[in-house]
């Protein structure tokens, strides 16, 4: 196995672009890029460009008329099918939408492909990480599920365990539900309670199908939830469900919208806790996985401030060469920031925070506490069907 890592990139996922009033602005893509390059992670990773996913590819979890009812919005936007999400305020329609979203989806199932056969140690996809698209439909800025693609084509290459761990904070609800029925893929999503925020799902007591029960995890935080509360759930849940499912391949999503500048939700998180559990999931994937990682971007729309910094950090880690949390910002990126967006960017690599302190579930909870009532929820709801202890 190789001991670098992938960063897979492609500069066409720029392509991604609903148009100039919509939140998911694909300039939040080109500027992580810069600026894992200003600090010349290029050097520690190899970068690769997959071919995009092809028709069968695609149908190991989306159905065929809805692939042809994107290719179809792709040629003709004005033409889109509403009942496939498509042309929506969340998903509209735009030129050229199928070869994208399947480029973006490529990366992500070529990242898997590598980590499987042993041609990476890990392998990163920024671009990726859209978790909302349904088998038959778009969803929440989603169109094709890459997420879910790459845990279907492990399956596919031979995986049996395969552990899924998404923090972005928006339910990781289209990956639960490709897999909801198979005990092969565990599922395990923190978020932003669903009386708050879109799609409004992953209660605690989604639990799995009958045929796979305690394989769905959801954690549904508090708005208001900060960074020690944040990493208190994380590592309340999901270091002890790695340690009982042994996975062969750890997949994690790391949304940058937990953070209290993203404008479409409600946690406080920063991006120095963003990056703590970043390094917990890669020293989870070495603990239990054998190493074995593949790490995907998702949301996040505070696009200058902090998406790049988030997702260099998680770049940096999966190279080997962590960027210090002090770190200065290359003054080269910052005028590409300026003049890409007429906003000033970020000065370091942190907001700060760092090193993030919490409490570890062992020291005890309190009942009364709204984030422990949503970790024992959790706890409650899943560990038994594990045979663990809530």
């Amino acid at each position: 196995m190789s001991g670098r890592a992938q960063l897979m990139w492609d500069e066409a996922v720029t392509g991604y672009d609903f148009g100039p009033d919509h939140p998911m602005d694909p300039v939040r893509l080109a500027l992580t890029r810069r600026l894992v390059d200003a600090f010349g992670l290029d050097r520690e990773v190899d970068v690769v460009a997959a071919k995009a996913a092809g028709d069968s590819t695609l149908r190991l979890v989306h159905r065929q008329d809805y692939v042809e009812a994107v290719k179809a919005a792709s040629v003709d936007p004005g033409a889109a099918d509403g009942k496939y999400g498509l042309g929506t305020l969340d998903d509209p329609a735009f030129a050229g939408m199928h070869e994208v979203s399947a480029l973006i989806a490529g990366q992500s199932v070529g990242a898997a492909e590598a980590v499987w056969r042993g041609e990476a140690l890990h392998a990163v996809n920024f671009a990726g990480g859209l978790h909302h698209a349904m088998p038959g439909g778009a969803s929440g800025f989603c169109i094709y599920n890459d997420a879910a693609l790459a845990v279907a084509r492990l399956l596919e290459l031979g995986a049996e365990r395969i552990a899924y761990v998404d923090v972005d904070v928006h339910h990781g609800d289209g990956v639960q539900a490709a897999f909801w029925e198979d005990p092969r893929v565990l599922t395990v999503s923190l978020h932003e309670h669903p009386r708050t925020l879109f799609p409004q799902t992953g209660w605690p007591e989604e639990t799995g199908a009958a045929t796979a029960e305690g394989s769905a995890v959801n954690v549904a935080l508090p708005a208001g939830t900060g960074d020690a509360g944040w990493l208190r759930a994380f590592h309340s849940v999901v270091p002890e469900l790695i340690a009982d499912f042994r996975p062969q391949v750890l997949v994690t999503q790391h949304g940058a919208d937990t953070h209290f500048e993203d404008p479409l939700a409600h946690l406080a998180v920063s991006l120095d806790a963003q990056r703590a559990v970043q390094v917990a999931c890669h020293e989870l994937a070495h603990e239990y996985a054998e190493g074995r990682w593949v790490a995907l971007g998702g949301g996040g729309y505070a696009v200058v401030d902090v998406v790049p910094r988030s997702w260099t950090h998680l770049v940096a880690i999966a190279a080997g060469r962590e960027v210090a949390p002090e770190s200065v910002i290359p003054e080269s990126w910052r005028q590409d920031v300026f003049a890409r967006t007429r906003q000033l960017g970020p000065a370091r690599m942190t907001d700060g925070r760092w090193p993030v302190e919490w409490v570890g579930w062992e020291a005890g909870y309190d009942p009364a506490d709204r984030l422990d009532q949503a970790v024992l929820a959790a706890r409650r709801a899943v560990f038994p069907l594990r045979g663990l202890l809530a």
